[in-house]
């Protein structure tokens, strides 16, 4: 048609597939690539060595169009438009999937020491900049913090004795009764603990956790607390209606 020029994109958006892999991916290329250009870069795609591969155009359909066969031929002079597939057929020898199992890599490692002697580093930067637990005057106060927090749970927990009535008040349950049956620290978390012999069967354990035993009770309606969910007091035991008869 007269007077009429048409205009192709500089960029193509094309699916790439190839015999070395199981997925498929799509990349943005210029056409002004030429063919063993192409290759070149697909490299980083697939894994194929550029002298090793083979190519085929499929349409948006994945019908099969063409071989792209002319290193010296410019990616743009093919009948390749957006959404269009190009297959890569490897000839190396390699295997499906063979550049996908990490496990294969072999993983560069460095000693403690020889990491802490880098000046390029991520621990070096954070202690030119005194950051994260280089921050020391943070860290004081982190551990200032913990030590405070530890002494308020201690003097609370020393305040609780063992075969005290109480009630405990859990965030986003309702309160629930029983008798103090241990103070003290445990084997299965840092701090100090109370542990709880519900008048129900509203706990998790038998008075014992991952096999360390602290003190007897059903399955079921031992628990264990920090002090500050724990009032001690005049706390008789209430009727949750658990035994009433259907």
């Amino acid at each position: 048609m007269e007077g009429v020029t048409v205009f192709s994109a500089p960029n193509v958006f094309v699916r790439l597939t190839s015999t070395l892999n199981t997925y498929e991916v799509q990349k943005k290329f210029a056409r002004s690539l030429t063919i063993a250009e192409f290759k070149c870069k697909l490299e980083l795609v697939v894994g194929s060595p550029a002298a090793c591969m083979e190519l085929e155009l499929y349409g948006p359909d994945d019908q099969l169009v063409m071989k792209l066969d002319k290193d010296e031929a410019l990616l743009g002079s093919y009948p390749i438009d957006d959404g269009c597939r190009i297959h890569v057929i490897d000839r190396s020898g390699a295997k499906m999937g063979e550049y996908e199992d990490l496990s294969k890599v072999e993983k560069y490692e460095i000693s403690d020491e020889l990491y802490g002697k880098r000046s390029d580093s991520v621990r070096a930067f954070l202690k030119r900049n005194k950051l994260g637990k280089f921050d020391e005057d943070k860290e004081a106060k982190k551990d200032a913090e913990e030590d405070q927090k530890e002494a308020s749970e201690r003097a609370l927990a020393e305040a609780i004795t063992v075969g005290a009535r109480c009630e405990v008040a859990l965030p986003g349950q309702p309160k629930k009764r029983g008798t103090v049956m241990y103070v003290g620290h445990t084997e299965f978390k840092a701090g100090s603990w109370i542990g709880v012999k519900y008048d129900e069967p509203l706990g998790k354990n038998d008075g014992s956790v991952s096999g360390k035993r602290y003190f007897e009770c059903l399955p079921k309606y031992g628990a264990f607390v920090k002090p500050h969910q724990v009032a001690v007091g005049d706390f008789p035991e209430e009727d949750y209606g658990l035994d009433d008869e259907m």
